[in-house]
Order: C-alpha cells, then structure tokens, then sequence
C-alpha cells in the first residue's frame, strides 16, 4: 500500500494566480466540496485506537464517489476527555498521532483533501477547566479570555502547528490551514484590534516552518462566525489580512439558517451573504463559507429536521453559494442523529462535483450578479455570477409568493434571463436539472447587447452554465 501512496501522492493546492478560485499542483481546477467531519463522530470513530479502520476506510470510499474533494476537521474534538491531542500539553498523545497517520493515508488513497484547524474552540470554551492547555491541568494559560493574547499560549499554539506540519504537512492531503476556528474578542480580552497581531504571528510561523521543510506553503484562512461581522468592525482584518490566501466566514444566520421554516429563505440569506462579503474581499482572493447548519432548530428541538425538508435545505444553500460566487457548495455541520449527512444530501454532492467541471475556474474572474441578472418571472430567484467570458446562474421557484412555495403548484415553466458583461461572441449555455443531473444545452450567438435568452423547465429550481466558445 505504501508503494501506491508513494506513485500516487496528492499534489498541493493553492489559490489560482488569475482567480479567486483554487488549482491544483498541475495548473488544474480544484473545487472544494464536502462538509465538517470529526474524530468521534460516527464515520470517523473506527479510526481512534484502529477498532475499524475498514468502516472509516468504506466512508471514504463512499465520499469520493460522491464527488467530495474536501472534509474540514479539527486537529482535536474536545467535546469528551478521550479525543485530546495532547495531555498534559506538548505530550503528543500516540494513539492520536496514529488517528491522524491513518486518516491522512485514507486520504491520499481516495483522493481526498483536509482543511485542518488545530482547536476545537467551541468546546474547548465550554469545557476549558478540563483542558490540557489549563494552568490548572499544568497547562500554559490562565483564562480563555487569554487564548489569542498570552505568550505561552501563542507558543503552545505554535507548537502544535509545528508538530502537525512536520509530521502530516508536507502531503497535498492538507488542502490549507483554518488557522483558527471561529476567532472572538472574546478570546482576546474583547479586544478585536488583537486579530491582526495573533494572525501574523501564528501566519508567519506556519509559513516559516513550511517553506523551510518543503520550499512551499499551503493556503491559509482563518474563519469568523458571520453574525460577529455584524457586531464588530472586522472584516478587513478576517478579508484583507496580507498574511491570509482566502476567506472564510461560517453562515449562522438567525431564524432561516439556523431555524429554517423553508428551504427557500436559506437560500435567499445564503446568497445575500456571499454577496456582501465578496464586496469586501480583495480581488481574486477566494471565499467560502466553511460551517453552517439548522443549529437553533437541532439544539431546541433536540431532533433531526424531516429527512426530505433537510435534503432540500441542504441542495439550496450549497447551489445559493455556488452561483452567487462562493467556492465550491458551502461546508454543512451535520446537526443530526446521528451526526453525519444524509444519503440525499451526498447526491447532491454528486450532483455540484458533476456541474463544476463544465467551469473553467482557474480564468474565472467572478463577480456577483445576483441583482444584475434579469428574469422575466417574478417568482424566481436569482444567484448568479460571471466575467466576460464565463457565467454561472441559479435559478429558484417561490421566494416571493408563498402560496406558490407548496409543492403542488408547478412554476411557469417558460421564462426569459438577461446575463449582463458578456463580451459579444458564441456561447453554450448548459441547463442543468440539480436534482437529477442532467442537462440540456442551447447555441446562442451574442452580440452588443446583453446574453438574453428564452427557455422553459419543469423543474422548480435550475442551474445555468454559461460559456464562451472559442471561434
């Protein structure tokens, strides 16, 4: 096996010279499309102290048939006592070390990618009288409210990332570094101008410590709760931060995230957000929401949303980010008994990975058309973005009319779109059903005016490839 490993390694990504999109090693376009996953929850849990790797093994298999390029996980998940990195802290746990050595060789087989974060901060916040990292553990820091701030624990920090990166960082399976999950004033003596400085460093460290074992680094984010953008005037620090390569923000937007009554209004605030935070990002830096999930209706409600419901969330939020100019459909937190997504939700998964190879993303140079974009019925939502040469559309059924939003009503199937920007020339416009993943495909020929063209569908939500052919 460690031959194939050795023949087949994964090359590493980094952000397109010419977008803000991703490539891979080799100048091809990579996409990021999974979701959270972590050590202890089910699919993973066969790998902590190797009781069934076969199980972790068929989980990856299943992912990558799926079309899932990307997981986001956490170095450690601290929910329980059993799933620390190390104890007392700088002691590497071996049992954990094996986790990871064996999580990263499933990768490489499958052809899977990690956006890695070193600290579960949720629960590492919760339950912080029982972190190693406590002083009352031995640990190097006082109060949570020092974690972004306290020598020690900066070095503590950058301890752990240098462990990481010498043992696991030099393979393409690190897709890129969340250096820190969901960063807070509150973990910095409510001080938000402390960002830039703990960024910097801990940045800096990281590419120091790359550069010198393997002559590059991997991309690097740090990702903010998006509700705090609302409170606090950080976004140039999280967007524009010179040290970072991509945004990253997670979408826990109250009461149609995280407590959807339909899976229309997530949409409609999914694309919203996207929009806004694009306009603060510098060019061709990528953004992409990496947690969201019905999180107020899981915790309250203390049980899983209708399967159907939650399919049907889940496949609008994903193309809502896609269209409106995100990388890849958006990282879902499961928020289910048990935790993991459902089977529906990885069609839909299947279904993206099928769409985007039709984008030449690596001379995408996206901007939003959300509001740009015409569609001559009213019921229609739109999502949308593009360059001159290359657009993406999505269209959804029943934002405006709730009446029309039950299931029985069928839309218009006949309507108009107008795409502005588009240079004049021949373009193929790819009608995609993002259900069932098929695909019909128009010829038009643009002039000076805007691409406008008419067609009909059946189907209440539909996404729309648009581009040019080279004469």
């Amino acid at each position: 096996m460690k031959e194939v490993f050795e023949e087949e390694k994964l090359t590493w990504i980094r952000v397109s010279p010419d977008s803000p999109y991703f490539i891979d090693g080799k100048g091809n376009n990579w996409t990021p499309i999974g979701q959270n996953d972590a050590i202890s929850w089910p699919d993973l849990t066969g790998l902590f102290r190797r009781q069934n790797i076969p199980q972790a093994e068929g989980h990856f298999a299943f992912l990558a048939a799926h079309g899932v390029t990307c997981l986001r996980i956490m170095l450690e998940y601290c929910q329980t006592e059993h799933r620390y990195l190390e104890r007392p802290a700088g002691r590497f746990q071996p049992n954990m070390v094996q986790l990871w050595d064996d999580l990263f060789a499933l990768c490489e087989k499958y052809k899977l990618r990690i956006l890695l974060t070193p600290y579960d901060t949720f629960w590492m916040d919760r339950r912080w009288k029982f972190h190693p990292y406590n002083t009352l553990s031995g640990g190097p820091c006082k109060s949570k409210s020092k974690w972004l701030t306290d020598p020690a624990m900066l070095q503590a920090i950058k301890n752990r990332l240098s462990f990481a990166i010498e043992r696991w960082g030099g393979s393409g399976v690190l897709f890129a570094w969340d250096l820190w999950n969901e960063i807070n004033p509150v973990h910095a003596s409510k001080k938000t101008t402390e960002f830039y400085h703990f960024i910097e460093q801990v940045s800096t460290h990281v590419r120091t410590l790359e550069m010198k074992l393997y002559g590059k680094s991997h991309p690097q984010t740090v990702s903010v709760f998006a509700p705090l953008l609302l409170k606090h005037d950080v976004r140039e620090v999280i967007f524009a931060h010179p040290n970072l390569d991509f945004a990253s923000t997670h979408f826990y937007e109250d009461k149609t995230i995280n407590y959807p009554r339909n899976t229309i209004d997530a949409a409609i605030s999914t694309g919203k957000m996207v929009r806004e935070e694009l306009a603060h990002l510098p060019d061709q830096r990528p953004f992409l929401d990496t947690e969201h999930g019905p999180i107020d209706y899981f915790k309250k409600r203390r049980k899983n949303l209708p399967e159907s419901f939650d399919d049907e969330y889940f496949l609008h939020i994903q193309w809502a980010h896609l269209a409106s100019g995100g990388a890849g459909g958006g990282m879902r937190w499961p928020y289910r008994h048990p935790h993991v997504l459902t089977h529906g939700m990885r069609r839909a998964q299947q279904n993206l990975a099928d769409f985007v190879s039709l984008i030449d993303w690596k001379n995408f140079n996206r901007k939003n058309l959300n509001e740009e974009i015409l569609v001559s019925n009213p019921d229609f939502a739109v999502f949308g973005c593009g360059d001159e040469e290359q657009a993406i559309v999505w269209l959804l059924h029943g934002w405006k009319n709730k009446e029309n939003r039950s299931k029985k009503q069928k839309p218009d199937n006949r309507f108009t779109v107008s795409v502005p920007n588009l240079r004049s020339g021949r373009y193929r416009v790819y009608l995609w059903n993002t259900v069932l993943g098929e695909a019909d495909l128009l010829e038009i020929f643009k002039g000076n005016e805007d691409l406008t063209f008419t067609f009909q569908s059946e189907t209440k939500n539909i996404a729309l490839a648009i581009i040019s052919v080279m004469e």
